[in-house]
Formats: structure tokens, C-alpha cells, sequence
């Protein structure tokens, strides 16, 4: 049976749908309006307590039994452990791609999406500051991940993992974060390997509202 992917059109929602096709596993999508708040609804609490998309209902789980999974950065753990795709086995590989998902789950997905967030308010004092905070820490960060793009061609090293997937999802709305990636050249240049890759395309492609 397939996966059960609750989410919508959002960075981290497309991290999964992403990891998804990349890894072929099968998954039938279920938006979650969260612009009319059904991340509220009951039977989604029931599987991601903290009312965040994305979740995930694996029929299959271990044991063969189903089991739930929230937060994008475990869903990615749990779907490379499942597939046994772009999570290595080996301690000493498999420590970059923690890394860098922690990365973008502490601060590359936090950081930009404050700056969503005061880009909509419309009071000029009450926006600056916090745009400007944000704004700064944001651009911060791309320059974290173009310094480490400069030393390999992917975040963990020589091979795509579920970490490029977490990134990949914020550095697609790198426009909203008004960063342009001309100015990160080896951001750019991953950016544009990813998204040429065709299961990545199919990721991006796949309706989630």
C-alpha cells in the first residue's frame, strides 16, 4: 500500500515529495489546507501533534505494521532508512548528511521563513526590524551552504542525500527570500543540478493542494 503524504505546496512539504519520487517509493498525496486551518483538524493532529505539515501515514511501516511519522527532518530519516536510499549505513559517511539536515532544520527553513513573515506585514515599523534581522541571518546561511558547495559537490560530499532535499526545498523559494543566487555561485550551480534531476522534477511537479 502506498505511503500517505499529508502536506501542501510549501518548502517543507516539497522535501518530501521530492525525497519520494527520488527514492521510488509509492504515496498518494492528502493536501492539508493550512491557509483554512485543517492542520487543526482532529484526524491530522492524530498524526502530527504539533499541527505542522508535512506528515506522513506508512501503511507498511517496521514489522510490517503502519506507523505515523511528523517533522520533515524525521520523515526524511525515516524514508531513507526504509528505502535505504540516500542515507548511508556507514557511521562515518552517514555523520555529513545529519549534519546538514540539522542545518536546515535549526536554521536554513527558520530563518527564511521569518522573512516570509515580515515581508507581508504591512506597517513599515513594525516590519524593518525584524525583515532586517532575518533578512540578514538568511543571507548568512547561503553563505554558509556556498562555502561548503565550494568544497563538494553535494552538502554531505561526493553523493545526493535526504540533506540536499531538506535544502533544496528553501533554496526553491530563494526569490521570496530576496536572494538572488547569482551572488552564491555554488548554490546556483547545485541548485540547478538538483532541479534538473528528473525524479526531483517530479517532486516539484506533483500537485499538493
Amino acid at each position: 500500500m502506498p505511503i500517505e503524504l499529508w502536506t501542501w505546496d510549501t518548502p517543507n512539504g516539497r522535501k518530501i515529495s521530492v525525497a519520494l519520487e527520488e527514492m521510488g517509493l509509492a504515496y498518494t498525496v492528502r493536501p492539508v489546507n493550512i491557509g483554512q486551518g485543517e492542520q487543526f483538524r482532529p484526524e491530522f493532529l492524530a498524526i502530527s501533534p504539533n499541527n505542522r505539515i508535512p506528515a506522513i501515514v506508512d501503511p507498511d511501516g517496521p514489522g510490517g505494521a503502519p506507523i505515523t511519522v511528523f517533522e520533515s527532518g524525521a520523515i526524511l530519516l525515516y524514508l531513507g532508512r526504509k528505502s535505504g536510499k540516500f542515507l548511508p549505513e556507514d557511521l562515518r559517511a552517514q555523520v555529513p548528511v545529519l549534519e546538514w539536515l540539522m542545518w536546515q532544520v535549526g536554521g536554513f527553513g527558520p530563518m527564511p521563513g521569518q522573512v516570509h513573515h515580515f515581508l507581508q506585514i504591512e506597517n513599515e515599523t513594525d516590519r524593518r526590524y525584524g525583515l532586517e534581522r532575518y533578512s540578514k541571518e538568511t543571507r548568512r546561511l547561503y553563505g554558509v551552504a556556498d562555502r561548503r558547495l565550494g568544497e563538494v559537490p553535494f552538502f554531505a560530499g561526493a553523493e545526493v542525500s535526504i540533506a540536499d532535499f531538506a535544502i533544496l526545498g528553501w533554496v526553491w523559494r530563494h526569490e521570496r527570500h530576496r536572494v538572488d543566487l547569482a551572488e552564491f555561485a555554488n548554490v546556483q550551480r547545485w541548485f540547478r543540478t538538483m532541479m534538473a534531476r528528473p525524479a526531483t522534477a517530479r517532486g516539484f511537479a506533483v500537485a499538493l493542494r
